[in-house]
């Protein structure tokens, strides 16, 4: 285990619990287009591959098929989505408290996320957290994770190697494209489905943010 030069977060399950604004804006956007809504349990597993993803398949469960009620659809859970980020959105435990013992302790720190670019920074303003990264990277800057692209970009932002980061996510995008940008991965479960983070094979897993932050003072101040 290396000792990092800089932190790069997932967001949703990893920082923050945001199933139930995430749920809200789907089944918000379903509804409007006519279509039945789904329960909580449903949607969570098709949340982590980004908007549209999620949309195609909320439609897929409710049997409506088709590309052009899928882009009508995908806009209308941003729109909503962006004009309610944080209703219910909350910081995980240990959260907060990781992201400032990495400032005092020099630590660089970067977002690499697959939520939309916009709901990201508007989520982070309303969480007081818009100043705490020095890089972010979201959906509609590039590929989303798995490809590397948008942990390679906050490296290059932050002038850190990827051999000195840690990758850390509650999901195997997360990992995967932590893996192949070169970084140190950590796996703490969240959102995203356990044995699904367990199968992609992080460098190491935590079951907390406390347990990270733990681990992280010993080598950060020995």
């Amino acid at each position: 285990m290396i000792k990092p030069q800089a932190l790069l977060f997932d967001l949703d399950g990893t920082l923050v619990d945001s199933r139930g604004d995430i749920a809200a804006a789907c089944n918000a956007a379903l509804a409007a287009h006519g279509r039945p809504t789904l329960p909580l349990g449903s949607i969570l597993p098709m949340v982590g591959d980004g908007a549209r993803m999620l949309i195609m398949r909320a439609l897929a469960a409710v049997e409506v098929p088709g590309e052009p009620l899928l882009e009508e659809v995908v806009a209308t859970f941003r729109d909503y989505y962006l004009a309610h980020p944080c209703v219910l959105t909350t910081m995980l435990p240990g959260a907060r408290e990781i992201l400032d013992e990495a400032r005092l302790d020099g630590l660089s720190c970067a977002l690499v996320t697959n939520k939309p670019r916009d709901v990201t920074l508007a989520l982070l303003q309303a969480l007081g957290l818009e100043s705490t990264f020095a890089a972010v990277w979201g959906g509609g800057d590039g590929p989303l994770k798995p490809a590397p692209n948008g942990v390679l970009s906050a490296l290059t932002r932050l002038g850190v190697a990827a051999a000195d980061a840690w990758m850390i996510g509650d999901g195997p995008q997360d990992i995967d494209a932590g893996r192949a940008a070169g970084c140190f991965t950590v796996g703490i479960p969240g959102i995203a489905e356990r044995e699904r983070l367990f199968a992609s094979a992080p460098d190491i897993i935590y079951e907390s943010l406390d347990e990270l932050r733990a681990e992280l003072a010993q080598l950060t101040r020995a």
